[in-house]
């Protein structure tokens, strides 16, 4: 394990630490540290967690296609619940970062008391630059990179750990596709959270006893410090500066072609108005209820 490290750090009982001096960091940590998200439910276990991850098609199909004996970097990983599931039923080894040591231990804990091996918990900050060159076969950051001080920086330091041919996953909030939650950010700093409970589509979804899901979401949506949107065309050209092909997004860049969920099969880039009309469309459809997330995959050349 020692040699895909960079920088010094402390092993202590599957968690390797290493020392994080910033401030923006720091803040992020604070604010998940009272709430980490999203957080384990009292009857979770290793069924419960591959359950679950089988519900979400994108981890899903993420799962399928790695496959056997590869190492996998979640950068972002919260509470290590996507690593885990990454972990179950094979031999892959899952190295899941993360700054917030509270959130951390959450992921440490559940793996060791269901015996998964195979995720190592790294707690550090994606600004220390802590891992080797060529490193990972495959590499997820979703809902992540824009809750820091620099998106595209931090970007430009995972993407020197993908070898070649490796799979990069991105995750973002769109500058479009976010603006009805942007909306509601409004009105929840002017009318509280009765408003939001209202018009947040997730939020009437979760079941109203649910009190911690609500929480979570909440802050998560309407109360973090550190927020940025993007677009397609900025992912692009962070992919072209990094040498890294575009596979495919969701939603499509092309909006002729039907969004086909096998998000490894290569597709259109489109036009730069073919981009602009896919991420205006997602005001009008779940993705821009469910946050105004995108999502960009690409391959290291």
């Amino acid at each position: 394990m020692t040699n895909i490290f960079k920088k010094k750090y402390i092993v202590e009982d599957n968690l390797v630490k290493l020392i994080i001096n910033d401030k923006t960091v720091e803040e992020v940590i604070d604010f998940y540290t009272e709430a980490p998200f999203p957080n384990y439910e009292s009857n979770d276990d290793k069924s419960s967690i591959n359950y679950k991850g089988d519900k979400n098609i994108l981890a899903r199909e993420f799962k399928k296609f790695i496959g056997f004996n590869k190492n996998i970097l979640e950068v972002g990983c919260g509470t290590g619940q996507l690593s885990i599931y990454f972990a179950i039923g094979n031999n892959n080894k899952i190295f899941a970062l993360d700054p917030t040591l509270a959130s951390i231990n959450l992921g440490r804990n559940f793996s060791k008391k269901n015996n998964i091996q195979n995720v190592k918990f790294i707690n550090a900050d994606i600004f220390d630059d802590v891992f080797q060159e060529d490193t990972f076969d495959f590499i997820w950051t979703n809902g992540v990179l824009h809750h820091t001080k620099n998106p595209k920086l931090a970007f430009d330091i995972i993407s020197n750990y993908l070898k070649k041919d490796g799979y990069i996953l991105v995750g973002l909030y769109n500058k479009f596709g976010r603006l009805r939650t942007v909306f509601r950010q409004l009105l929840y700093k002017l009318f509280g959270k009765k408003i939001v409970m209202l018009l947040d589509p997730t939020l009437r979804n979760i079941k109203r006893g649910n009190t911690q899901q609500i929480k979570s979401w909440i802050r998560d949506q309407y109360e973090h410090p550190v927020e940025s949107l993007h677009t397609i065309d900025e992912v692009l050209e962070w992919f072209d500066e990094n040498d890294i092909e575009f596979i495919s997004s969701i939603p499509s860049c092309d909006f002729k072609t039907y969004q086909n969920m096998n998000i490894f099969k290569k597709s259109s880039k489109g036009t730069f108005l073919s981009r602009l009309f896919s991420q205006i469309s997602m005001l009008f459809n779940s993705l821009g209820a469910d946050g105004g997330l995108f999502i960009v995959v690409g391959k290291k050349q």
